[in-house]
């Protein structure tokens, strides 16, 4: 089989190539990124090249959607689930971050850009068929949008009150994420965290819930995205999560599967990012956070890095909603994605874990509890607050009841944690 090649754009240029010799994946930087003192597109992958054809696969397959979706898209473009390069190119056009892959040659031309905009009626199909047709893919490969994540999801335009398809390499605004299926409120239960989060002070990506009749979808604004202060031209930004820049793969995104420790999150951030005095805090913010939520799926493709105008930060607060209100609904693990201090199951966690959490991530345990402890305690008047504005703003779900209860509990479990005697 003869060796095939995708070209990987960045930032408007040509930041090396992605082959596929028909065992294994292999990236290599091309001579004028590195002359030109480019960043590496990832932690795992240097500018030396000392990396593995199992770090580019795990980066690059890092930019798909799992599980059965892959595989439901997989079936739809007419190509095996694990054959990852030639899905991405046919659809990794618009993937998270400032990446493009095109065949050689084949990147088309900003007059291509633009964007299908929909109707109400066209939106609400288009939510409706998302789950049998992710990424909205098809054999005409007219849309090439990618989103790594197992919930079914789309990157979108929003703009004047409408949202589109962006189509020809144009950026994309937003992500539109469906309800999750069997599981009640999960769109206001998302915008409901991102929210309570903003409203603690944290950095927390927007997500607005959006309704076409009866059909439900969630709007969140994509963080690695700007508009150029020259012409207001919609610009990227780099991104990736913490399992693409651990060398990671999708499949291993739990710590219990050999996922990211939290010890694993803190010490990438204090390697990559340009002030990790402020960034490391912030990270122990966002553990807080899905913690009160009660969001047991905070796993290491959940954090990410931002490769921002001003250096490399940690990316706002994403996917977080209450995943333990379901347990009744959906069975599902009760354990906590990732340990604190050797512990994930949530009920048993006490003060000496969360000690051993903190001085596994070399963070000052006085200065870091007392930080916890003003979050925690000032959470449950945020959260009833916030679910009363969603009801007299948005619509109600009597579900969202379940959710305020449960995380209530969890703030004061921080609390009482966090007083706890040594």
């Amino acid at each position: 089989m003869s060796d095939r090649v995708l070209e990987v754009w960045c930032f408007g240029e040509i930041a090396g190539q992605l082959h596929d010799d028909g065992h294994r994946l292999t990236f290599s930087y091309s001579a004028d990124w590195i002359a030109g003192e480019r960043p590496p597109i990832s932690q795992s992958l240097p500018l030396d090249m000392g990396y593995s054809p199992d770090e580019v696969r795990a980066f690059f397959e890092g930019l798909l959607p799992e599980g059965d979706l892959r595989k439901l898209l997989a079936q739809r473009l007419g190509i095996s689930a694990n054959n990852e390069f030639s899905i991405l190119e046919q659809i990794g056009g618009d993937c998270a971050g400032a990446l493009s892959l095109y065949p050689v040659g084949g990147r088309p031309g900003p007059e291509a850009a633009g964007v299908r905009w929909l109707d109400d009626a066209a939106l609400a199909s288009l939510v409706i068929e998302l789950p049998t047709r992710p990424m909205a893919a098809g054999p005409d490969g007219e849309f090439r949008l990618s989103l790594a994540g197992a919930q079914d999801k789309l990157p979108v335009v929003v703009g004047e009150g409408r949202v589109g398809l962006p189509v020809g390499g144009q950026p994309s605004t937003h992500i539109l994420k469906t309800p999750i299926k069997g599981l009640p409120a999960t769109v206001l239960n998302e915008a409901m965290w991102s929210r309570i989060g903003k409203r603690l002070g944290l950095a927390t990506a927007p997500a607005i819930p959006h309704r076409v009749g009866e059909t439900e979808m969630l709007l969140v604004e994509r963080y690695d995205r700007y508009a150029s202060p020259e012409d207001g031209d919609l610009l990227r930004l780099h991104q990736e999560d913490f399992c693409q820049a651990l060398g990671i793969p999708s499949n291993r995104k739990y710590e219990n599967e050999g996922g990211p420790s939290l010890t694993d999150c803190f010490d990438l951030l204090r390697r990559a990012a340009t002030r990790p005095a402020a960034e490391l805090p912030r990270l122990l913010d966002a553990w807080a956070l899905s913690f009160i939520a009660a969001n047991h799926d905070a796993h290491g493709k959940n954090y990410s890095l931002l490769y921002g105008l001003e250096g490399v930060s940690l990316a706002p607060i994403y996917d977080v909603l209450n995943s333990a209100a379901y347990w009744k609904v959906k069975p599902m693990d009760r354990k906590m994605a990732v340990k604190v201090g050797g512990e994930n199951r949530p009920d048993y966690l006490r003060r000496r874990h969360l000690d051993r959490m903190l001085a596994d991530a070399g963070l000052g345990a006085a200065s870091a509890r007392r930080r916890l402890r003003s979050l925690a305690s000032r959470a449950p008047a945020v959260i009833l607050e916030v679910r009363r504005e969603i009801a007299h703003e948005l619509w109600d779900d009597p579900h969202l009841d379940r959710i305020v209860d449960m995380s209530t509990e969890r703030a004061a479990q921080l609390v009482a944690i966090i007083d706890e005697p040594a």
